[in-house]
């Protein structure tokens, strides 16, 4: 028995090769999100990934930043040299120190005045962030400004409420202890209005059905704060963390050159400063280039420890 199998027509035929776009069309239609891409991708190369590439091919050459100056191959001379400099010890100390100093100013203070916040209602609880914000939209050489008038030895209002307190006269930024102190305060207290946001945006992520179901348990606001909110709240924690330790010498650079210019002796110092001093005081481009590159290396090294252990660190509400 023989079945005769019909064979399709030139329409359908045509309708079924409509049905299949070609390769040309199918890259013509996945194409536009990633032209939106372009743009973002373009801008990167141009503004971070090239000058990073021409400060690695700097750094093997000596050259003191004149265009009528030739550039001297030197090898890895200047690598040999900045990882051989004093200073660079003092710098990376200086560095942590400020680390150190900052991490209460960007997560525990933060997290308390968000807290707090939280039992002030209406207009006031707006009124009470905003204020906790303000010192963040001043500019670093404004905030120096003030602060220097402040701290000021001869007839500083601080200095003189010290007095008060039998504390006599101390030029902050002369001292090598209270020139540490000093910086990592007023970077402190400029940075913690943006870090109580981020706190804040945290807070307001986390369901109350939490704390209700906790609160019907017989659980205290203590133990509903110590066990439940915190270890929700644990990613922007880790998120500020992070920030700070990678960020901490960049933050301090503008007050540094503006109240100490790295002193007294060094004590104030950071990697930041001494690349600048490196380059425009030095006037050594290549050995700016081999700081920078070394520098950018062990940030690189720190900020991959530091996500992997944030992966382990953060609790998330899935």
């Amino acid at each position: 028995m023989f079945v005769e199998i019909a064979a399709p027509d030139r329409a359908s035929t045509a309708l079924a090769g409509r049905g299949r776009p070609g390769p040309a069309r199918r890259i013509a239609g996945a194409a536009p999100p990633y032209l939106y891409l372009v743009p973002a991708v373009v801008f990167l190369v141009v503004w971070t990934y090239r000058p990073f590439a021409q400060t690695v091919e700097l750094s093997f050459y000596r050259w003191n930043l004149l265009p009528t100056s030739p550039m001297e191959p030197v090898g890895l001379d200047n690598y040999r040299q900045v990882l051989e400099l004093p200073e660079l010890r003092q710098a990376l100390v200086n560095t942590a120190w400020y680390v150190l100093g900052l991490l209460p100013f960007s997560v525990l203070i933060p997290v308390l005045i968000a807290l707090l916040a939280q039992n002030v209602r209406g207009r006031g609880q707006a009124l009470y962030r905003a204020l906790i914000f303000v010192p963040t939209l001043v500019t670093p050489v404004a905030t120096a400004a003030v602060w220097r008038w402040l701290l000021e030895p001869d007839g500083g209002p601080v200095t003189r409420a010290l007095e008060v307190f039998g504390i006599g006269p101390v030029n902050v930024f002369r001292e090598p202890g209270p020139a540490m102190v000093a910086m990592i305060g007023i970077c402190g207290w400029q940075m913690i209005g943006f870090a109580v946001v981020v706190v804040t945006a945290g807070l307001s992520g986390i369901n109350r059905d939490y704390a209700d179901a906790a609160s019907l348990d017989g659980a205290t606001r203590a133990q509903i704060t110590r066990r439940i909110t915190l270890p929700l709240l644990s990613p922007s924690l880790v998120f500020l963390a992070l920030m700070t330790i990678l960020l901490s010498a960049q933050w301090t650079f503008p007050l540094i050159d503006t109240l100490t210019q790295g002193g007294p002796g060094g004590a104030t110092t950071n990697v930041y400063y001494l690349l600048w001093q490196f380059g425009f005081r030095s006037f050594d481009a290549g050995y700016a280039a081999a700081a920078g590159t070394v520098f950018f290396v062990g940030f690189a090294v720190v900020a991959m420890f530091f996500v992997r252990l944030a992966d382990r660190l953060s609790f998330h509400d899935d």
